[in-house]
């Protein structure tokens, strides 16, 4: 593939990597290649949870972006959340194809008038079963599939949630936990809240990190943590789920 033909995306990483995932897999960003890259793309890094952006001028350039997920607040007021969201807004105004997952779902929506805060029910950890809505159809987002699913498993991490997506948004999935996992503006942007691009081990060290530094304690999330220790042992499905699907279908749609 030449340099003319060559797709090029650009991962907006809103976190930095932990120990494990660097040992493991050298760092986030060969995590989000591994689920979303295909060969002979090209993946630009940009660490904007420590301030580094994409050059106004070279956002053009660029076929699509991602937004990982972060610890931070969406819903906050760092200097660099604030900058992401004027960025958001102005790749919306040039209809570039967006991805936003956990983190990045929330600022997605916060971005274009949405609502963002604590989620009501606390943390969600562990595999969350979650229903996709009519909008699908709509969208045209299952078409390679004989029949359309109704749902689909994923890994979810999180204690923050869409509380009212952007007035332009279509809500495509909710749980019983959430009830937005993933929204949809045009066909050029698309938030998770879920991590489709976790591996069990991953998910496990996260919940492990969790527990040590007292995010969630085992007496309040005893429901959560066992539900984890029943799946390490399980197959966790993850890049394989209906929803990265989707995600790749809009990425070319």
């Amino acid at each position: 593939m030449n340099a003319i033909t060559q797709r090029k995306y650009c991962l907006l990483l809103a976190a930095n990597d932990s120990d494990y995932v660097k040992k493991v897999y050298g760092g986030y960003y060969n995590v989000f290649v591994k689920a979303f890259g295909e060969e002979g793309e090209r993946w630009d890094c940009f660490r904007v949870v420590n301030g580094e952006f994409p050059p106004m001028d070279q956002l053009e350039s660029y076929d699509g972006f991602v937004v990982s997920g972060s610890p931070n607040d969406a819903h906050g007021n760092d200097l660099w959340v604030l900058k992401l969201c004027v960025l958001l807004r102005i790749l919306d105004c040039m209809k570039k194809k967006v991805l936003g997952i956990c983190f990045g779902h929330q600022v997605l929506s916060r971005a274009h008038g949405g609502k963002v805060g604590k989620a009501k029910l606390g943390w969600d950890i562990g595999i969350r079963r979650v229903n996709f809505v009519n909008a699908l159809e709509t969208l045209k987002l299952f078409e390679p599939f004989q029949e359309e699913p109704h749902s689909a498993s994923i890994i979810e991490v999180h204690q923050d949630e869409v509380r009212m997506v952007p007035r332009r948004a279509k809500v495509l999935a909710y749980s019983d936990h959430t009830r937005v996992e993933a929204f949809a503006i045009g066909n050029h942007i698309l938030g998770f809240q879920g991590h489709p691009e976790y591996t069990k081990d991953i998910l496990n060290n996260l919940v492990d990190r969790l527990v040590n530094n007292a995010s969630i304690t085992v007496s309040s999330h005893l429901k959560n943590l066992n539900y984890l220790h029943t799946i390490k042992e399980q197959k966790v499905p993850g890049i394989l789920s209906a929803f990265p699907f989707v995600a790749l279908t809009l990425w070319n749609y």
